[in-house]
């Protein structure tokens, strides 16, 4: 029988023990050296690869390689000084908030309204400013020019309507009952609507720039908003009504409104919203419409505008945009700012797309065909188009803040 002093020596041989095995097996987990197993090459083989007892192989010491990983950082495409069919600079013309823009009467620049100071100026496309008059214009609500820019009907809020000729520095009042002027194209006279109490006395008339010779053309009863002034370089059609009875299948007559009381032939157009552009020699009618056919988004279409075949040759264009914003800078050639982005039912929801970017298309209307021509370098809504008469420029109005700019074309 064991004392309890052995017991005692028992014990603490046993921790002793298991002190020195637990050490061992520490040793031998994490701190024995690595056998090593060398795989000598053969001829022409690769240096030796030392293998570990894990089967791993081990580093060796060799040199750090050198080279490094170079990586090129992606380059927006630089914009273009002229016009080329991608991202295109802009060239900012005036610093603020400008209205009644048109081409200038040298061809070369623009004049507009400035309602800062109620005057009207010309700006050329190297920035040169000019004043067309001295003379001021406070609270202009809107303007109609002339085809050389030399004229200029002007409308106040309260109604009251002048016609200002820069050259002459000249003023003369028209009736404040008359409403949407425009110029003939060809000639020194105006076309408007005379707007009495009584419908009966309602019409569409004519008279010369300084109001006089007045003809009544065609009576306009309660349709006058159905009316579009639009005199037509041939100097035979005025206006385009949309009065004719629906024809069905999404379809519309626009009836087109001879200076001499002529019934030409209705314009069958696919869609509703028609608006219209004759080019410079009048045989073409450039007009927007929206409709089941294009989804009810609007889209460009062309026409024959001559008399004797009005209406024929009709054929889409495949540009969904509105026609306000196109521009003729020849006969055959036309300048559009297109959406860059339009949703299903856009036609019917014009405000929405007021501050929506557009990209810039010349349409050669000799064999139909759309290409894109610049995408501003920022996102800019184009409105009030207009081409220098060399065609070297597009102005148009930055509908985001109001101001004059431009892109050069060649």
């Amino acid at each position: 029988m064991l004392t309890e002093k052995t017991k005692k020596i028992l014990l603490i041989a046993a921790f002793v023990a298991s002190v020195i095995g637990i050490g061992i097996a520490l040793y031998f987990l994490f701190f024995r050296p690595v056998s090593q197993i060398t795989i000598v090459p053969g001829e022409g083989e690769e240096p030796s690869i030392i293998i570990g007892a894990d089967g791993l192989p081990i580093s060796g010491s060799g040199q750090p390689t050198t080279g490094t990983t170079t990586t090129t950082p992606s380059v927006l495409p630089e914009a273009s000084e002229i016009a080329a069919g991608g991202i295109t600079k802009t060239i900012v013309l005036t610093t603020s908030s400008v209205e009644s823009v048109t081409v200038s009467q040298n061809g070369d620049g623009m004049n507009y309204y400035d309602p800062r100071d109620s005057r009207f100026y010309s700006i050329d496309a190297d920035g040169a400013v000019i004043k067309l008059s001295n003379k001021q214009f406070p609270d202009v609500d809107n303007v109609a020019w002339n085809s050389d820019s030399s004229k200029a009907v002007i409308e106040f809020p309260d109604g009251s309507n002048v016609v200002y000729d820069f050259t002459a520095e000249t003023q003369v009042t028209l009736p404040k009952h008359w409403e949407d002027f425009e110029f003939s194209p060809t000639q020194d006279e105006i076309v408007a609507k005379s707007i009495g109490v009584d419908p009966n006395n309602r019409a569409l008339v004519i008279s010369k720039s300084d109001g006089s010779q007045v003809q009544s053309v065609q009576a306009l009863g309660e349709n006058a908003d159905k009316v579009q002034i639009n005199p037509s370089p041939s100097d035979q059609i005025i206006a385009f009504a949309n009065t004719a009875d629906s024809m069905g299948f999404g379809r519309t007559t626009i009836l087109p409104v001879g200076k001499n009381q002529e019934n030409f032939k209705g314009l069958v157009v696919e869609g509703l919203g028609f608006d219209s552009l004759w080019n410079p020699r009048g045989d073409i009618i450039l007009y927007s419409v929206y409709g089941d056919t294009s989804d009810y988004k609007p889209l460009l279409w062309v026409v024959d505008g001559t008399v004797n075949s009005l209406g024929d040759d009709r054929r889409s264009l495949s540009l969904n945009t509105w026609v306000d914003k196109c521009v003729f800078a020849s006969s055959s050639v036309a300048y559009c700012a297109v959406p860059q982005e339009m949703a299903s039912n856009a036609g019917m929801q014009r405000s929405a797309y007021e501050m929506s970017s557009d990209d810039l298309y010349k349409i050669d209307l000799s064999n139909n065909r759309s290409t894109l021509v610049a995408r501003p370098e920022i996102s800019t809504p184009m409105t009030n188009l207009q081409v220098s008469d060399d065609g070297a420029y597009v102005f148009y109005t930055n509908n985001m803040n109001g101001r004059l700019e431009m892109i050069r074309l060649k």
